[in-house]
């Protein structure tokens, strides 16, 4: 596929798009720690809240001493279980709709927040304000909790089993197991065509996202001057991803139209692919309301440590031939539910979206036992998904152990078409991108624990591929302004660490032939243009809507720049009114529209490029208006999730071992993308560092760790939680393709995290020692592998 239904989709020459190095345009608030995040609001006489949060992992609050908690100096109000407030939270009155906080596989809770605390650290029904967070502590303490302790999973290999205590309703499956599958084909049938069958275990933990901005809201109460209402307006600092619905999702909860929903912070710190709300941005305004004060909650570093991925036990079972080629393929997982609010996309979603449809395999069959446990939340749709990416990345490696192939030969095999399982082609990005990775990483496979670096540790290396999609969820609503010559972009923000807002500026430069820095990115929370959407949908697509929007503008300017060469105003004068003296005639002069374009700035006669006007010029005081809604045609990616191939990426990595230390290395990542077209390099690069620390953390450092008695999360804190520094991160070579086989903006598709990988690692360091080692592969794993430990 291409660009072939927006306006310029084929261009061929580029001064803006792809440009390395352009800066944000928030960049200098952000490095410079002025940038203002929600916590960093402070308004006079204001309050500050705190939930009640379990110190158990599975637990029903029955009691609290208010009366106590009254009396503590500086407390202001508190609300329970109880107060009427607190109940009808979510419905009409106090807000229009009840807060989404559902979404488990094991159902949802029945309210915004209830007496129920589905893990440790978990919000109940109880909430102390006051004058301080200091006597809000306080207050809580006086309240003296009086609590029901439960029966907890944290085990989900022991919750599974059929004696294991039910620890909340599951109406979709039996005890704490909902089962799902997903089939194709007659797998009892591969396997008996199969020359060779293989079993292995593919085993990931939980890891953390760990948005290093905590979460935190301030709101107030006013009455806003402009608004014909004796209605209050609403001010809430402590922006809402516009994925999550932005600003208005709160609004909405309190019967708010947009414009009485205001908002001035645009930073939200690095979030990427978090859809959740957190309590504290959504009950804040609730607070404020009862005590007529603005009301500030945020969250603290340790309840940040939400999940970005699942835990999940699968074993598989392959059959292939004798050259390499699958005919069945059996996956058995055991995945974390986790706690409500929880993402489903890394669990059953997996199976429709997933690397096997990717194959020429025709016989598959999943099994998935998704478990309620009381681990913790995952408000991501995930950095790894589909989790199950290596589960075939593993099969791969280990069948070409066994026929004492190179694994790109058996992925090169099993690759299906472009078009879907049955067709016999190459894919040409695949291709691509395999021809230049080998190139980058001097590839030459060797067998598994045949080769010794000079210092004495053993030599690994993995391949893997993925598909670059673009997800087609979200629609979009351009607009663009010209006024006093110059180009505006006006866009809602907030800024989440996703420079998509600068990609469709350059878009708009590139249309309009102008540089980067004429466009004016004019951030304004009331605005309308949202470019950030659901997954990789949201540079590339908005750019496609924003570069017919521009196109739409290009046509005004150059009717404008006729009109105005036609009707030039007189330079001088006082007012307008008259006085000054005739301009020279414009080089633009009896041209039309058609005639003229723009280019460096300047508008210009195609024919005779020579007679030219600066655009301010060429437009004179014509103040212009250009909108556009829509998205672009639906990517193949959303029509097949796998049956069709464009965009591809591949990864590479090369791993040292010591192997009387047992210590891993990562020498390097390689990496070769195609998204279709590269629109901010800078950012692409950026992704590409950021999913490589994500894949390096969980393979070989990051993991959780539970009191399984209590439950208790035993490491959510920066110093036992070992997250990746920069100082841990190796070097990563990238190389960008572009085949323009997309088709949003100029044939681009998209990245995603489609790079961020769970095994690839783990699979260098079987080639390297010959064990398996589950991630994360510490030195007292590795050793164990190896029979040392």
């Amino acid at each position: 596929m291409a660009d072939l239904e927006g306006v310029n989709g084929q261009r061929e020459e580029f001064k803006v798009v792809g440009k390395p190095n352009l800066p944000g345009r928030l960049s200098y608030s952000l490095a410079t720690g002025i940038a203002k995040f929600g916590a960093d609001y402070v308004f006079p006489d204001m309050l500050h809240a705190k939930f009640l949060r379990s110190p158990y992992a599975n637990a029903m609050v029955k009691s609290v001493d208010v009366a106590a908690a009254k009396k503590v100096p500086g407390v202001v109000d508190i609300l329970t279980w109880e107060d009427e407030d607190l109940i009808n939270f979510g419905r009409a009155g106090g807000a229009s709709k009840k807060p989404p906080t559902g979404g488990g596989m094991g159902g949802q809770q029945s309210a915004f927040v209830d007496q129920i605390a589905d893990m440790e650290d978990d919000e109940v029904a109880v909430i102390v304000v006051a004058e301080t967070e200091e006597a809000c502590d306080e207050g809580l303490k006086a309240l003296n909790p009086q609590w029901e302790v439960r029966p907890h999973v944290v085990d989900i290999l022991e919750g599974r089993k059929p004696d294991a205590p039910v620890i909340r309703e599951n109406p979709r499956g039996k005890g704490n197991v909902t089962v799902v599958t997903n089939n194709r084909g007659d797998v009892e049938a591969g396997f008996k065509e199969a020359d060779q069958i293989i079993e292995y275990d593919f085993n990931m933990p939980a890891f953390c996202g760990h948005v290093p901005n905590p979460y935190a809201s301030v709101a107030y109460w006013y009455h806003d001057p402009l608004q014909s209402t004796e209605q209050q307006s609403l001010r809430i600092e402590g922006p809402v991803w516009t994925a999550s619905g932005g600003k208005d999702s709160v609004g909405r909860m309190y019967g708010l139209p947009s414009e009485m929903v205001k908002q001035e912070s645009l930073f939200q710190g690095g979030k990427y692919c978090d859809w959740g709300l957190r309590k504290v941005q959504q009950i804040t305004p609730l607070l404020s309301r009862r005590t007529g004060r603005p009301v500030r909650m945020a969250i603290t570093r340790k309840e940040m440590y939400d999940f970005n991925m699942n835990q999940r036990f699968t074993h598989m079972k392959v059959g292939f031939k004798n050259n390499g080629l699958i005919t069945a393929i059996e996956d058995f997982s055991i995945a974390d539910a986790g706690v409500p609010p929880v993402s489903t996309l890394g669990t059953s979603g997996d199976q429709g979206y997933g690397p096997y449809f990717t194959t020429r395999c025709l016989n598959i069959k999943q099994t998935m036992e998704v478990v309620n446990s009381n681990r913790g939340k995952m408000y991501t749709s995930g950095q790894h998904c589909p989790f199950n990416w290596d589960a075939l990345t593993m099969a791969l490696h280990i069948i070409a152990d066994k026929l004492n192939k190179d694994p790109i030969e058996i992925a090169t095999l099993n690759l299906h078409g472009p078009t879907d399982y049955t067709d016999p082609n190459p894919v040409p990005s695949y291709e691509a991108c395999v021809k230049e990775g080998k190139k980058l990483m001097n590839w030459n496979w060797h067998a598994t624990g045949a080769k010794k670096l000079p210092d004495g540790r053993m030599h690994g290396a993995a391949f893997r591929y993925q598909m670059c999609p673009r997800h087609s969820f979200s629609s979009y609503n351009s607009k663009l302004e010209l006024r006093n010559g110059k180009v505006h972009m006006p866009t809602q923000g907030p800024c989440t660490g996703i420079y998509a807002v600068e990609g469709n500026a350059m878009v708009v430069a590139e249309e309009l032939g102008l540089r980067y820095e004429d466009i004016s990115i004019d951030f304004d929370p009331m605005e309308v243009f949202a470019p950030v959407g659901g997954g990789s949908d949201g540079t590339t697509a908005s750019a496609w809507v924003t570069k017919e929007c521009a196109n739409l503008l290009k046509k005004q300017i150059l009717e404008a720049a006729v009109k105005n060469a036609e009707n030039p105003p007189a330079q001088g004068g006082f007012g307008g009114f008259g006085g000054g003296k005739a301009p020279a005639p414009s080089p633009l002069k009896g041209c039309k529209a058609e005639d003229l374009d723009i280019k460096d700035g300047k508008v210009y006669v195609k024919s005779d490029p020579g007679r030219s006007v600066p655009l301010a010029r060429a437009v004179g005081q014509a103040h212009l208006f250009a909108t556009f809604s829509g998205r672009p045609p639906t990517a193949l990616w959303a029509t097949g999730m796998g049956r069709y191939l464009d965009t591809m990426n591949i990864a590479m990595c090369e791993v040292a071992v010591d192997t009387e230390t047992g210590q891993v290395e990562i020498v390097r990542f390689g990496v070769v993308a195609d998204p279709g077209k590269v629109i901010r390099l800078t950012s692409l690069e950026s992704q590409i560092d950021q999913v490589m620390d994500f894949s390096a953390g969980c393979q070989l450092q990051e993991d959780y760790f539970y009191d399984k008695n209590t439950g208790v999360k035993l490491n959510a804190n920066m110093l036992d939680y070992k997250k990746v520094s920069m100082l841990d991160m190796p070097r990563v070579d990238k190389q960008f393709l572009e085949t323009r086989a997309g088709n949003a903006a100029y044939g681009a598709n998209g990245i995603s995290h489609s790079l961020a990988n769970t095994h690839l690692v783990i699979c260098a360091i079987y080639n390297a020692i010959g064990k398996w080692v589950d991630p994360p592969a510490t030195p007292d794993k590795v050793l164990k592998a190896l029979g040392k430990a």
